[in-house]
């Protein structure tokens, strides 16, 4: 028999090592011990004897024969808490990222309708956010048809069973006409081959009407993520109109309309002035009438710099520090923004939590659960889908990128939708394909869950896109409400 993570349950135990990804804490008010195995994913509460037995088994200490103790290790094997040797445990783990790699059972494409946008986001590195009348920047409907052509194509090439089409920008409804005409086009392709379709959309919530809505529920609409920068007047200054208009009422207007027809994220942004507003948003959105219908909501940190406002190094609200990521208009492309493929379902992944202010973070995450809303807990994660060859963003021109926060640097396209630019990228699709900063991550044990970090923010706050970014106490302080959500009887 082998358990999850490649252990064969027959290895005596004292050939047996405690596994490298697991983590512990005490329960409050307990003595019992949560146990969480980041490669397995298993999780189990276990007694102070339990965790005693796995560290006299690791140390190969002699362990009483009795049918209970053989029972207790074959389970901890089982579940991944007990592993043959290190180096079976080294196997699991390139086997673990070898197939999110080669997954092909879930093709994932993200199409920038634009890069243009009509809000006036002040830590916004677009610069003038470009005139959002203005076609530059904008893909084409003859472009779009060439993406529908390459979707095709890659179904036929994977055989995928799921597809999942996300919109983004930019402001991605600036764009409808091609939105429109990529969710049938891929509409279309899938029923024809079987394939079970879904669309998500990222979008400031300005333009989301029902009418939109409506328009792509019948082509496999099954979320929409907004973003509220905290309570109204935070909000109204942070992302303005570009006339400098407030946004929040005319967005919660649109959500109010759309939200019994479509599930919901809210994404929030955060400096060390506007985090203190988020309870107050919590509070308003507990009262509004589609509060049941919020999936998630998330929060990320923000950081002016020199020409976008105040610049801001390290620095602390009532007394815990907020460590800022990278000053915005210091990045390339989309670093800046509030780019994030978490798109609109209510499970978590990497880029609902990556960069996290850890203090900051934490708080929130607390106020968010106690009002009763889902957050991610920053430890179910799994790697960022940079890992997956079949995960692919399309810029407005048609180029192809690794991940959003890419689009737009020339060096980083990694094809083209047209097959004859296509072959002109072949080094840096070799590149991704070795991309693994986790391998420098030594024994960390959250290693399964990040994958080493954001790329993206490595390429811009370290200068190299391939070392890893670490945010480890902040996933680390998600444990005790993880422990405690496991300690609760079902």
């Amino acid at each position: 028999m082998v358990g999850s993570a490649g252990i064969h349950l027959a290895t005596p135990a004292a050939a047996m090592r405690a596994s490298r990804f697991t983590l512990s804490t005490p329960l409050p008010g307990s003595d019992e011990v949560f146990l969480f195995n980041t490669l397995t994913e298993s999780q189990i509460v276990v007694s102070p004897d339990v965790v005693d037995l796995i560290a006299r088994v690791d140390r190969g200490e002699p362990v009483a024969g009795t049918r209970t103790t053989r029972e207790a290790i074959r389970q901890l094997a089982e579940l991944g808490f007990l592993v043959e040797s290190a180096e079976a445990e080294q196997r699991a783990l390139e086997a673990f990222f070898r197939d999110i790699r080669e997954d092909a059972t879930h093709l994932r494409v993200t199409v920038l309708t634009t890069l243009q946008c009509n809000f006036a986001c002040d830590y916004c590195i677009q610069g003038d956010h470009q005139d959002h009348d203005a076609p530059e920047g904008r893909m084409s409907l003859d472009t779009a048809a060439r993406v529908g052509d390459w979707i095709e194509a890659r179904l036929d090439a994977l055989g995928s069973p799921r597809f999942t089409l996300t919109f983004f920008g930019g402001e991605p409804l600036l764009n409808l006409p091609v939105v429109y005409a990529l969710a049938e086009r891929a509409w279309t392709a899938c029923q024809a081959r079987g394939v079970v379709m879904t669309i998500s959309i990222i979008t400031n919530g300005l333009l989301l009407t029902e009418a939109v809505v409506d328009r792509l529920l019948p082509f496999g609409l099954a979320g929409v993520k907004v973003t509220l920068d905290g309570d109204r007047a935070t909000h109204d200054r942070l992302r303005p109109l570009r006339g400098g208009q407030g946004t929040f009422d005319r967005i919660i207007a649109n959500l109010r309309a759309v939200a019994p027809k479509v599930r919901v994220s809210l994404g929030g942004n955060f400096d060390v002035e506007s985090v203190a507003s988020y309870p107050a948003l919590l509070e308003f959105l507990r009262a509004e009438p589609f509060a049941d219908r919020i999936a998630k909501l998330t929060f990320k940190p923000i950081i002016r710099g020199p020409k976008t406002g105040r610049a801001l190094a390290s620095s602390a609200v009532d007394g815990r520090r907020v460590i800022p990521l990278v000053e915005a208009d210091r990045q390339p492309a989309l670093g800046g923004t509030c780019m994030t493929a978490a798109g609109a379902g209510s499970g978590s992944t990497p880029c609902d939590t990556c960069g996290l202010a850890d203090d900051a973070m934490g708080r929130l995450r607390e106020q968010t659960l106690a009002a009763g809303f889902h957050t991610p807990d920053g430890v179910h994660m799994g790697p960022c889908e940079l890992h997956r060859r079949h995960a692919s963003t399309i810029g407005p021109d048609g180029s192809l990128y690794p991940c959003p926060g890419f689009t737009g640097e020339p060096g980083l396209r990694v094809g083209h939708v047209r097959a004859e630019r296509h072959d002109a990228h072949r080094a840096t699709r070799e590149r991704f394909d070795r991309h693994a900063p986790w391998r420098a991550c030594g024994d960390c044990a959250l290693v399964p869950v990040c994958g080493g970090g954001c790329s993206v923010a490595a390429h811009n706050e370290q200068g190299d896109l391939d070392l890893p970014n670490c945010h480890k106490p902040a996933m680390l302080a998600a444990l005790p409400a993880l422990a405690a959500a496991a300690a609760v009887p079902a």
